[in-house]
């Protein structure tokens, strides 16, 4: 086993091992997939102040997220099929997200279901719903997470309809994957993961499949999701949803000021700010650029989180001190699972945690609350000079 020391390192051994339409899955974007490639560019623009000479005892990366204590403010994103990465990818996660002290997201997209996470773990997990036309089962869906004891309700705004994803489409993308000629000879070389996979839990989307009438199979199921996600997800069917749910609340895929602010006013107890990796909207600023001017706008009533382009401690570090109270990580989990399982999780949690600790020491700070602008040097016209703004 390679030594292993950032999350580029799990990403390598991730690539070697997962079949190909599912890396492409998590390691792709839409259409030019230029804001893909800008959620992780745009980190490196921002510099950091070293400060020295300063008592570094006693350091605590300890934290809150909408009230609850987290090991280091970074929570493990919804990503859906990520039981395709890995066999029982989610409950793996799952795990290690628990021991380490830090939040899981279950997606509606999942392939193990909540019942399956909530069986198989002690710590209550959050749940990311997508809306769907068929609101009886978006109904039936919360009860169910309800009923699981799910923390909070991660609603997905930024998925209305599908942004154009060129490597899925090529790929055939599905769960279980289509045995054309061209997956069965990617399969071939990954021989470990199919062993894996025979022997898990689930291996086509567990949220849907017994739970909505008419899905019994992959082949309808492909249809059902593309005509399902409801175009017509407003603000006030948000608040609809908020008050079924009647717990806490995390709004995801806030991009713009405007909506921050729509989303404070329905009484969301969190943002993300998120393009959802680039997945969606290609074109679109990245979070981090996009950060600075939502907390100026609603900084001081809800809490912000953001997604979308973390790689490593550093850049949950910059996000924290751009005022940030929370971060999510998805590829980086991801990588770790597909490379080496639960204990790949746990490897990439380490790392970033260690990054984390290390950069705030190296910039003058004990506490990781205490992080802010002072430890930044952050080009002037980050923001974007843009005619009209």
């Amino acid at each position: 086993m390679p030594v292993i020391t950032n999350i580029q390192d799990l990403k390598r051994i991730y690539e070697r091992r997962v079949p190909r339409m599912f890396y492409d899955y998590a390691e792709s974007g839409s259409w030019s997939e230029q804001t893909f490639r800008e959620n992780t560019s745009d980190f490196d623009q921002i510099r950091l102040r070293q400060r020295v000479a300063v008592d570094m005892d006693g350091r605590t990366t300890a934290s809150q997220m909408i009230g609850q204590d987290v090991a280091m403010p970074v929570a493990l994103a919804p990503v859906g099929l990520t039981g395709m990465q890995h066999a029982d990818g989610e409950i793996k996660a799952a795990k290690a997200a628990a021991a380490f002290g830090v939040p899981f997201t279950l997606s509606t997209m999942s392939i193990n279901s909540i019942e399956d996470v909530a069986e198989a773990t002690d710590t209550p997990f959050w749940f990311q719903l997508y809306t769907m036309k068929d609101m009886d089962y978006t109904q039936r869906l919360i009860q169910r997470a309800k009923d699981a004891g799910c923390s909070a309700l991660v609603i997905t705004l930024d998925l209305q309809i599908l942004g154009q994803r060129h490597k899925d489409l090529k790929n055939g993308l599905s769960a279980p994957p289509q045995l054309t000629p061209k997956t069965i000879a990617n399969l071939m070389t990954k021989w470990r993961w199919g062993i894996e996979m025979l022997g898990a839990k689930r291996r086509e989307f567990g949220n849907i499949v017994g739970h909505v009438e008419g899905i019994s199979d992959t082949s309808s199921l492909g249809a059902w999701t593309a005509e399902q996600f409801d175009p017509t997800l407003d603000w006030s069917k948000i608040e609809r949803l908020m008050e079924q749910w009647g717990g806490k609340v995390i709004l995801k895929g806030i991009l713009d000021a405007e909506d921050a602010k729509m989303a404070a006013k329905v009484g969301a107890d969190a943002i993300v700010v998120s393009n959802h990796g680039g997945r969606q909207l290609d074109g679109a600023l990245s979070s981090i650029r996009m950060l600075p001017e939502i907390m100026d706008a609603v900084g001081d009533q809800v809490e912000v989180h953001l997604d979308s382009g973390i790689r490593s401690g550093q850049d949950v570090l910059k996000a924290l001190a751009l005022g940030a109270t929370g971060t999510m990580i998805g590829r980086a989990f991801v990588y770790g699972l597909g490379a080496m399982g639960q204990t790949g999780v746990t490897r990439a949690l380490e790392i970033i945690h260690k990054e984390l600790d290390t950069t705030m020491a190296l910039c003058g700070e004990k506490n990781v609350a205490d992080l802010g602008r002072q430890n930044l040097l952050v080009p002037q016209d980050f923001g974007g000079l843009w005619q009209g703004r």
